[in-house]
């Protein structure tokens, strides 16, 4: 819509708006805020509530997976090699894809094991008695489904296009809330470090609106940015970018939608990369030799690499093993490759080894994921996804309360007071940062052009400036 443009100017939706004077435009930030915020808050409050969740996968994993650690052991383990084919015999014509070194000597081994219809399966097998404890497929773990409903709303590659349009959105309302924000004048601390609470009414829901604001917005600008390296779009294009400037020599540690996901499994599984499934390798290849399974989970064992540890059987007959701490904080992760036949170190990457760009984007996605630095990033994760649903529900309280009947509600469109060539630039400026939200724009002003203008009572519900 061009009142999405430069050429649009806000107003105020309550109380009276400061005096716009200079070179950006006060009521046109505010309109910005208003229509990013009615697009965001239902993408926001399930990413916030699905995120919050998901900081605690650690814990929620552990507790789900409680019957099958500290188990009664009589006897000695049995070694991978048995272990792994009383898993893979528990999936039918499937093949032994991971082995998961376990924890604790009395817990369930977890194997991961690909059927025929290329579905992995997690088989929990007891280390003594080889006995199937229980499987279930990755897909269907709780903390997986959590995982793909905040990544992709359970819609797939197209969901997660919708979750990126709404995180650049969402960017565009925390920049644009934060110089809504800004104190003007002398109108003294009140309302904008702390909130007035016995106010009532619109006082309070907006004062609720811009402290709760200010104190949550640059968590949540963490968020929103330690986010789009998963993007679809954003994360497609720093992939181009790595590939430009020579990043790329080493593995990306991070996907950018379920299809890349599944492929960047596969790739993490292997050695060699330009060989990612096992073909006419069977599991007897791998149990045989001098170098087996056994062997190389007897090698990796006094390591003590972060769990969890995935050795993962190689991709061909003399291939490499590899492998691969999966640790969910990344400054932790460690990737060896060894011989398939000797059992000999052929490569160790530790996250100090990797291009200083992606250490600090997996600096950024184990801070996302609360991972970086315990209980207290899991705290501020909790605060910022509440902080957000808060933002969202107080948002929504003013507009219901003041929209007027047989309208939208936006605040009225008033001519421009600010500099139509800074906002110009601003606006270039997020497009080429955040390109699904230039898309979008672009977008709505094709709609703007070739719908809107032939419908004025459109464009009057929608608060837009009549044509």
């Amino acid at each position: 819509m061009t009142d999405l443009s430069t050429k649009v100017s806000g107003g105020a939706g309550t109380g009276k708006a400061p005096a716009a004077k200079g070179w950006m435009d006060y009521r046109t930030i505010w309109r910005w805020h208003f229509y990013a915020g009615l697009f965001c808050v239902p993408f926001i409050v399930a990413l916030a509530l699905s995120g919050a969740l998901y900081l605690f996968k650690p814990q929620v994993e552990a507790l789900i997976d409680r019957p099958y650690d500290n188990l009664v052991l009589t006897g000695p383990a049995a070694d991978a090699n048995a272990q792994a084919l009383a898993a893979l015999a528990a999936v039918p014509g499937g093949s032994l894809r991971t082995y998961i070194l376990p924890e604790a000597a009395d817990d369930a081994v977890r194997v991961l094991v690909r059927d025929g219809q290329g579905a992995t399966w997690r088989v929990y097998v007891h280390p003594q008695t080889l006995a199937v404890l229980h499987k279930i497929r990755e897909e269907d773990r709780l903390m997986q489904q959590i995982k793909k409903f905040h990544g992709e709303l359970l819609m797939g590659d197209n969901g997660s296009l919708f979750v990126e349009l709404a995180a650049c959105w969402g960017i565009v309302m925390v920049v644009s809330g934060l110089y809504l924000w800004w104190p003007r004048g002398n109108q003294g601390w009140a309302g904008v470090l702390y909130p007035r609470l016995t106010a009532g009414g619109r006082t309070f829901w907006r004062d609720l609106h811009a402290v709760v604001g200010l104190w949550v917005s640059f968590l949540a600008l963490f968020l929103l940015l330690t986010g789009l390296p998963w993007a679809s779009v954003w994360g497609e294009g720093f992939k181009a970018v790595r590939k430009a400037t020579g990043m790329a020599a080493q593995q990306q540690d991070w996907t950018t939608s379920r299809r890349a996901e599944r492929a960047g499994h596969d790739a993490h599984e292997h050695a060699d990369e330009a060989a990612m499934d096992h073909g006419g390798l069977s599991m007897a290849d791998m149990m045989v030799g001098a170098f087996t399974l056994s062997d190389a989970v007897a090698s990796v064992a006094p390591l003590s690499l972060a769990a969890p540890v995935h050795v993962n059987l190689p991709a061909k007959p003399g291939g490499a093993w590899a492998v691969r701490s999966m640790s969910q904080n990344r400054p932790e992760r460690v990737s060896i490759d060894l011989d398939g036949a000797t059992g000999t170190l052929l490569r160790r990457e530790d996250f100090a080894d990797r291009h200083v760009i992606d250490r600090v984007v997996g600096v950024g996605i184990a801070a996302h994921e609360g991972q970086l630095f315990g209980w207290f990033n899991q705290f501020l994760g909790v605060v910022a996804a509440l902080g957000l649903v808060l933002l969202s529900v107080s948002g929504a309280v003013m507009w219901w309360t003041r929209r007027p009947s047989g309208a939208l509600g936006a605040p009225p469109p008033l001519r421009i007071k600010g500099s139509p060539a800074v906002m110009g630039m601003i606006l270039l400026g997020f497009a080429l940062f955040l390109p699904l939200l230039g898309a979008s724009i672009i977008l709505v002003a094709l709609i703007d052009l070739a719908v809107l203008r032939q419908l004025p009572a459109a464009r009057r519900w929608l608060g837009l400036r009549p044509t």
